[in-house]
């Protein structure tokens, strides 16, 4: 190993949280035109199934602008998830112009009636600064109503504001108790995140090894940022047994997402490997099947 490329498992909290997700998916399991027939005569939550349908082509072709008008239905009758997801409409500019304030007005709509995922996008919301006024506590107030109702990202967003002390004291214990919680619902971003805590014993004691697992149950999950850290264990020996073929396998896996960090250590690794090496990395690599990722 060159000591010029001995990248340390940095403890990386920029605090960017997760961006805002869609409600679940649609009942596939309801005829279509039984969904638009309740819809077309006013029924909420088919409005909302049905610009779900719209919104994902399940049994329909895929039509944005359909979509965000059906969430608009519902989300009038004061359906949450509508009201949520029609803000994410205007917060991606998908089916309708872009609108930042258009979104927040809507989060709250949904968060008010304490519809999770709507609490954690409002807090996006002021944590980012985008269609109202930023406001770290703000933030971390609807971030932790999300939280206490177990919803993942909203723990793993508390999480970050606890690394950072944004709109919250600086605490890292406290941290990493949202962080876990959210890995148990395998969030990868969180799941790598404590990877990061574990090995480099932050608001915990370090634990190479656990670092190495919650890297790998995100790595899994086809998470890049996971996939270069685990490499980067493979490569260095810390907390697995070092192996060269499996390093370049989870480099490879993150360098096809994009990671340019694992991009320059595959170069490098690859000078050092035998070519039996290399090819068994290669064949992993290509053997590779992730985990599907929960549902927001």
């Amino acid at each position: 190993m060159k000591t010029n490329r001995l990248v340390g498992l940095s403890f990386l909290l920029c605090g960017t949280p997760v961006w805002p997700l869609f409600a679940e998916q649609s009942d596939t399991a309801q005829p279509i035109a039984e969904i638009k027939a309740m819809a077309e005569s006013g029924d909420a939550e088919s409005q909302f199934q049905l610009g779900r349908r719209y919104d994902k082509g399940e049994g329909v072709p895929r039509d944005l602008v359909e979509a965000a008008k059906w969430y608009r239905k519902a989300a009038e009758q004061g359906q949450a998830k509508a009201q949520d997801n029609l803000g994410v409409c205007y917060d991606r500019g998908e089916g309708v112009a872009q609108d930042h304030v258009e979104a927040a007005k809507w989060f709250r709509k949904g968060a008010e009636q304490g519809l999770a995922r709507a609490q954690s996008n409002l807090g996006i919301c002021y944590d980012r600064g985008t269609g109202v006024t930023r406001d770290s506590g703000e933030a971390v107030k609807w971030y932790r109503k999300a939280a206490e109702q177990n919803y993942a990202i909203g723990q793993f967003n508390l999480g970050l504001c606890y690394a950072t002390g944004q709109g919250v004291t600086q605490d890292y214990m406290e941290a990493t108790k949202w962080f876990r919680n959210a890995a148990g619902q395998n969030l990868a971003e969180a799941q790598d995140t404590l990877g990061d805590c574990s090995a480099m014993g932050v608001g915990m004691a370090k634990d190479e090894a656990q670092g190495a697992i919650w890297y790998r149950k995100a790595a899994e999950q086809n998470y890049a940022k996971a996939q270069y850290h685990l490499g980067l264990c493979y490569d260095r020996g810390q907390g697995v047994a070092k192996e060269p073929a499996e390093a370049y396998k989870w480099l490879l896996l993150a360098t096809r997402q994009g990671n340019e960090k694992a991009r320059a250590i595959t170069a490098a690794l690859q000078k050092e490997m035998t070519p039996a090496q290399i090819a068994e990395g290669e064949k992993r690599m290509r053997e590779f099947h992730a985990r599907p990722a929960p549902s927001p």
